[in-house]
């Protein structure tokens, strides 16, 4: 059945948001545990880059002191084909697909800002002319792209346009001739900028219409700024890029005059989801670390592995990093299935490419919020658990701890993400794209009538239930929310946050849960143990916390009105009821998990 949107085919798999009604294991996504033996491999080389080639001088990296020596590794990645994964074999990539480029991601990073140029180059430096070039541009670009012989950047923000990119001031004019347009501005924090050979760059053709270009270093009257003295990704390249009558041809205009802000929002949501994938890698790295060091550092006569306080720590990162995990196999898996619908060999293939990408935005600005701030939870808890040496260069902690900083601002901040998810997803239950408003009605109908619950012999049938329920609240909430304000609920930012932040949540259980029960499909019922008792654990503690914040934002809507907020009180109470379960028994169990692998490991 093909929806009223021209993005919403609902045969092609999971979009936008359907997570909130549908049951996990609707879709049958592929998980972490069906990676093929060609993936396995590439993770491994991956691995082995990063270890052998990177770490080993990791200082210099941070340093700047040789300005060659990231563009020369990312040279050596494109040799061994760690550039060319999502590049069609048309122009020399190996044409692989989003889970493939997941794993190269998450095996990518480690005790180094290098993840950094390499997956800007592979995603918004390489994306763009992929998604939006013409046919003479793709050959022009992408083979050398693919190899590394030309590396990538995306000239977005100004010193005046940060989220909102389309106030940017950067002009560009058409020559007398016809032949060139002369842009004129000022492009800031530019990763990759000191040393990439092209750029994606936005500017206003007349000031008005919002148009991308690729532009060449050296083209005449582009220069490049000085490096920013940053708090944390030292390794990486962040420059202003000067536009002074900058003569670009017209055939590098990309895409459409006019249409730039289409390539600038998806080839960010692309963005958004690789860096994820990179805070999933990290996390990884985080937990190795950190379990190893539990075990080797003694205090009072013993390993402080063995105290109850930083267990529970090790064993919280853990569950966090596997729905991390969960989140970002999740969207690789759905546009993966969404896109081996597509004929390849079609006209309109990159477009209808586009149209999958802008469908499951909403999981796109999820996968960079929660990854960034999963992320940002472990740095912290490292720190903590190195004790004074996690304050220290020579340890991992400390950088680890300033890098991850950048992520909750860059490829859009998570305060704009956040705004975005239910913006989206009340635009989208307006146009009749997605049947939120029906969903809604089932949910106010089953405030009289109860709701339906899982079969008893289900795994984890209670949870299931408590699951539905969960998501029904994030229905609930963001339905009176947007009842109550109409056009005027964008104005109200700390309640669009909280709605947010429920359909994270819910995103974030239903993926966890959803490849626990695969495991079990999978693997039988023993293999699948611990990945249930983390998702279990997580839900235990985190929706009753919801639940309040869900309260008092009632509260706040109510506005001292007793009635109204009792209505809602009373909504709350026959929408769910918080199940509880052992967390202390689980997080001891998965603590000795991960300090027996010294690992990250199901």
């Amino acid at each position: 059945m093909t929806t009223q949107g021209d993005y919403m085919i609902k045969r092609d798999g999971p979009y936008s948001a359907s997570f909130l009604w549908e049951a996990p294991g609707t879709w049958d996504l592929s998980t972490p545990e069906e990676l093929t033996d060609e993936q396995k491999e590439l993770a491994k080389l991956a691995r082995s880059f990063l270890t052998n080639e990177v770490e080993p001088v990791r200082e210099k990296i941070e340093s700047k002191e040789d300005p060659k020596l990231v563009p020369n590794l990312l040279k050596k990645a494109g040799e061994l084909g760690l550039l060319m994964a999502e590049v069609p074999e048309a122009y020399g990539g190996l044409g692989l697909n989003k889970t493939t480029a997941t794993v190269i991601a998450e095996n990518a990073t480690g005790w180094t800002s290098f993840i950094v140029p390499l997956m800007c180059h592979t995603g918004i430096g390489t994306i763009p002319i992929l998604y939006y070039g013409t046919e003479a541009q793709k050959q022009k670009y992408l083979p050398k792209l693919a190899t590394g012989e030309f590396l990538g950047a995306y000239a977005l923000t100004e010193a005046g346009s940060g989220s909102d990119a389309l106030a940017a001031k950067t002009k560009a004019v058409l020559s007398p001739d016809k032949k060139f347009y002369i842009l004129n501005g000022e492009k800031q924090f530019i990763t990759n900028g000191g040393f990439a050979d092209v750029f994606t760059v936005f500017a206003k053709v007349d000031g008005e219409q919002f148009t991308a270009f690729i532009i060449d270093r050296g083209t005449p009257g582009l220069s490049i700024g000085k490096e920013e003295k940053k708090m944390g990704i030292h390794g990486s390249s962040t420059v202003p890029l000067i536009l002074q009558d900058c003569k670009v041809p017209v055939e590098n205009v990309l895409g459409e005059i006019g249409k730039g802000h289409r390539i600038a929002f998806n080839v960010l949501n692309v963005g958004r989801w690789k860096l994820g994938a990179a805070c999933m890698g990290s996390c990884k790295r985080l937990l190795e670390y950190c379990s190893k060091y539990l075990k080797e550092r003694h205090q009072f006569g013993k390993p402080i592995g063995s105290f109850q306080a930083l267990r529970e720590k090790l064993a919280n990162d853990a569950i966090r990093t596997y729905l991390l995990e969960s989140v970002i196999y999740s969207y690789a898996a759905a546009l993966d299935s969404a896109w081996a619908t597509l004929d390849k060999s079609g006209p309109d293939y990159y477009k209808n490419v586009v149209k999958k990408i802008k469908g499951l935005n909403i999981e796109a600005s999820i996968a960079k919020v929660f990854g960034s701030e999963v992320l940002a939870y472990l740095s912290d808890d490292a720190v903590q658990m190195y004790g004074g040496y996690g304050f220290i260069q020579e340890y991992p902690p400390e950088q680890f701890f300033r890098d991850n900083r950048i992520n909750r601002i860059y490829e859009g901040t998570n305060e704009i993400n956040r705004l975005l998810i239910p913006d989206t997803l009340m635009r989208r239950a307006v146009k009749g794209s997605i049947d939120f408003m029906g969903e809604l009605q089932k949910v106010l109908a089953g405030l009289k009538a109860g709701y339906s619950k899982a079969d008893a012999k289900e795994p984890m049938a209670v949870w299931q239930d408590q699951l539905a329920a969960f998501k029904r609240l994030a229905i609930y909430f963001s339905g009176v929310c947007a009842q109550k304000y109409m056009e005027k609920l964008k104005e109200k930012q700390a309640l669009v946050i909280t709605m947010a932040d429920l359909v994270i949540e819910s995103y974030a259980m239903h993926c966890g849960f959803e490849r626990a029960l695969k495991i079990r499909k999978l693997k039988g019922e023993a293999a699948a143990q611990l990945a249930e008792e983390m998702v279990i654990c997580y839900m235990s503690e985190k929706i009753p916390e919801m639940l309040i914040r869900v309260r008092q934002a009632l509260f706040n809507v109510a506005d001292g009105n007793e009635k109204e907020f009792s209505s809602y009180t009373k909504a709350l109470e026959r929408l769910i009821q918080p199940q509880f379960a052992d967390t202390e028994k689980i997080k001891e169990k998965v603590a000795a998990h991960i300090l027996e692998k010294e690992r990250y490991a199901l």
